[in-house]
Order: C-alpha cells, then structure tokens, then sequence
C-alpha cells in the first residue's frame, strides 16, 4: 500500500486536528505523487535540494579533512588544479550535456526513436573523444611549459588531466539523467559518491605513508572519478535503453552541434564565471591564499545550493513548455522558480553569515582570515539567486544566443575587475570584483528574459505585477 500523508495523519491524530491539518497533507501527496508537470519538476527540485545538502555538508567535510591533511599551501595546489580540470572537462562537453536536456524531452514528445536514439549515443563518443584530445593536449602544454610555471603545479596538473575525460562524460550521463527527470541518477554520483570516494582513497594511501601532499590527493581523484564516471554510465545507460525499444540510429550531428555550440558558450562563460575568481587568485597569488579564498567560497556554497537545486529540477519542464507552446504555463511555472530559489538561498545565507567564522576555522587556524570577505561575496550570491535560473530558461526556450552574449559581458567585466583589483587589494579585489559581476549577471539576465519573453523574472517584482507583464 502506498504512503499518504492525508490517510496517515487521519490513522494517527484525533479528527479535529486531522481535518484541520487536511490541506497540508493534501498538498504533501500531491508533491510526492501526482504525475502533471509541475509536480514532478517541484519533486526533481525538492529531491536536488536535498541531495544538495547532503552533498554540500560531504562536501565542506571532505573538504575540511583535506585541507587539515595538507596544510594550506599544499591544499591550495590541490584546489587550483582540481577548479581548472572541472572546468575543462565541463568545456570539453562543447555544450551536449545541457543540450541533450533539451532535445530528449522533444523527441520523446514527437515520437523521433531514431534521433533519439542518435543523439543518446553520439553525445557519449564525440564527448569522451573531445575530452581525451583535450586532455592530451592540456598535459603536453603543461610539460611544455615547465620553464614558465611554478615547478610545484607541473606534475599535478598532468595528473590532473587524466580525471578530464570522465569529467566531461560524467556532466553527460548527468544530463541524460536530468533530461529524464531521474534527480538520484543525476546528481548523486557526482555530488556525494565521487566526495566521499575521494576521502577514501585519500585516507587509504596515507595509510600505506603515502604523503598527504596535492599529488596524492590527486591521485586519489583520478581513482575516485573513473570509479564513480564508469559506474555512473553503465546503470544510467541501462536505464534509459530500458525505455527506448531497439532500433536503428539516425544522426544529425550538425544540427546538434550547431544547437549545443550557443550553449556550450553559455555553459563556458557560466562555468568561467563561477570560478574566474579562483583561477586569478591562483595567477596572482600563492597557493596559501587559493587555500584561504576556496575555502570561504566553499562555505558559501551553501547558499548556492539552492539555486542548482531547482536548475537542475527545472530545465527540462522550462523545454516540455516551449515545445507545447504553453506560453501561460511557462510564464506562471517561471515566477515560482524563482521564489523556490530566492528565499531558501535568503535564509541560507543569513545562517553561513551567522557561523562562518567558526566555520572557516574548521579548516586550520589560519582560514579565519577569509570570513571577511563571506559579507562582500554572499551580496551576489543573493542577488543571482533573486532572478531564479534564468539561464535554463533563455536555453530551453531557445534564446542561447542571447544569453551566451549576457556571460561573456559578465566574463569579461569579472576578469577585467580582478585584474585591475587583486594586485592592487589581494582577496578583497577578488571578492569585490567577484560581487559586481554577479550583480550585473543577474540584472543583465533578468532583463533579458523580460524582452525577450515577457516574463518578469526577479523576487523584486511582485507576482501579480510579473503576471501582467507575460
């Protein structure tokens, strides 16, 4: 028999209360069971969110634990390298991990097996391809250049490089996942077992007196990610070839590429922009301060997870609604992303606010010095989150361009600032430059979807106001 709040509040409490507490677990069974498209996108939303706070609470531990095994300047090679090869690896993806999210909903509306078919395959190869290459490229540049950067990053970064490929094919079985609202399949490999994995074989190759030094902690992160990548593809393609009977293929890999490259830029300058902060820290600074800054923006993460919760529950409904053209519904669904994003992240973000120091601390005595800099940094965390996912919405609806534009403004606002301003400040220039580009991003955003869509996507515009404009 299956679960419901409705029959089990009126099994255990007294008929008064069960009646009065009737609405609200009508409203539970509704989010845990109806099938119409707004439930299962508020369940895929409700089950990221909590997986990204387990996540985010793995994360920060795993995090304080590797920072206390190597000291800080250690950690901080660690962390510079680890950034970079999340980052090439989601670049390496040229844009097929999201835009995968947008055609599998669509061919499963038209009934096209044999693109879908296609395009389940070809994003997997021409990926993992892309990457290797890349990756190869990546390692003999850096050995190369021995001569121009600091001899500590050498052989981390050509370890690091290995990890690239399953990087970029994890964020597209990921997408496979997403695209079929399957929340478990998308988001726990990468952000639970992979963190955890890490730790594992971190504390197992001290225990063999292996050094707890950056090269093996990224050895242990090579490992830790073939191992979860593989497992990962192997259950997540089985599933989804569970639902398509067999057939022939039929590709049309220009089209994809064409559609994914807009998006690949979207995806690039996002990914750049959430990040841009560590690698110029990195460029500027020592490993130390790469240490003290990540941890702080760690901490923030999570006021952030809320936020790539609901992106990650919504991008594919944003897509179902736009192929249907059910213009009201879209717009209606829009607003109510957007206060699912803005006021967990509000409340969030008082709390990182409340206990970071002690926070910080966890991670040696001397990443207290980065709670200063949380006051400048949470403003535009806030403030992206205060437009909702604007992005999945310009993408899913078509307007990639657009927005591609929007992120390398914003790119090259945050690197113009950081340049000018970490020489000059140090970590404060990074957190202020850092800040005024999420302020721009957000309202360049927000104003963008509002032209091009009508719909008022900011917390700051009431819904009945947001409704006349749509």
């Amino acid at each position: 028999m299956r679960f419901s709040a409705a029959t089990t509040a009126d099994r255990l409490l007294p008929p008064g209360w069960a009646d009065r507490a009737r609405p609200l677990t009508e409203k539970i069974d509704a989010i845990l069971f109806s099938r119409n498209e707004r439930a299962v996108a508020g369940r895929m939303a409700i089950i990221a969110f909590a997986i990204r706070i387990f996540s985010a609470v793995i994360a920060f531990v795993s995090q304080v634990l590797l920072a206390r095994w190597m000291g800080s300047f250690e950690y901080g090679i660690f962390v510079l390298v680890w950034v970079t090869m999340v980052i090439a690896g989601n670049l390496s993806c040229f844009g097929f991990h999201t835009s995968i999210i947008r055609y599998i909903p669509e061919y499963q509306e038209k009934g096209a097996l044999e693109e879908l078919r296609g395009i389940m395959l070809a994003s997997r190869l021409f990926v993992l391809v892309a990457s290797s290459i890349i990756a190869g490229l990546g390692a003999l540049a850096v050995w190369l250049m021995a001569g121009r950067i600091e001899d500590y990053y050498i052989v981390p970064f050509v370890i690091g490089f290995f990890c690239l490929p399953m990087i970029a094919l994890s964020d597209v079985v990921q997408g496979v996942s997403r695209a079929n609202s399957w929340a478990l399949s998308a988001l726990t490999p990468t952000y639970i077992v992979r963190p955890v994995l890490i730790l594992v074989f971190m504390g197992l190759a001290m225990a063999l007196d292996y050094p707890p030094n950056a090269i093996t902690a990224l050895f242990a992160t090579v490992a830790a990610t073939y191992s979860t990548t593989i497992w990962q593809l192997v259950t997540v393609t089985a599933r989804a070839d569970a639902r398509v009977p067999a057939g022939p293929r039929h590709f049309r890999l220009r089209e994809w590429l064409w559609v994914s490259l807009p998006i690949f830029l979207v995806e690039s300058f996002f990914f750049l922009l959430t990040n841009a902060d560590v690698l110029m820290v990195g460029f500027y600074m020592s490993p130390h301060d790469v240490a003290v800054y990540f941890a702080t923006v760690k901490t923030l993460a999570l006021v952030h997870f809320a936020y790539f919760a609901v992106k990650a529950g919504v991008a594919q409904r944003y897509a179902q609604y736009t192929h249907a053209g059910a213009r009201d519904q879209l717009a209606q669904f829009a607003r109510e992303t957007v206060s699912w994003t803005f006021w967990p992240s509000l409340a969030m973000a008082v709390i990182v606010l409340a206990i970071g120091e002690p926070m910080l601390s966890l991670f040696g005595p001397e990443f207290s010095e980065g709670f200063p800099y949380m006051f400048v940094l949470v403003v535009g965390v806030v403030a992206r989150a205060s437009v909702g996912p604007t992005e999945s919405l310009l993408t899913m609806t078509g307007h990639q361009n657009i927005c591609a534009a929007v992120y390398a403004a914003t790119l090259a606002l945050n690197i113009g600032l950081n340049v000018l301003l970490i020489p000059v400040f140090g970590l404060w220039g990074a957190a202020i430059a850092t800040t005024a580009a999420m302020l721009f991003e957000a309202s360049a955003l927000s104003f963008t979807v509002w032209r091009k869509l009508g719909i008022a996507m900011t917390i700051l515009v009431p819904r009945s106001a947001a409704g006349a404009t749509g």
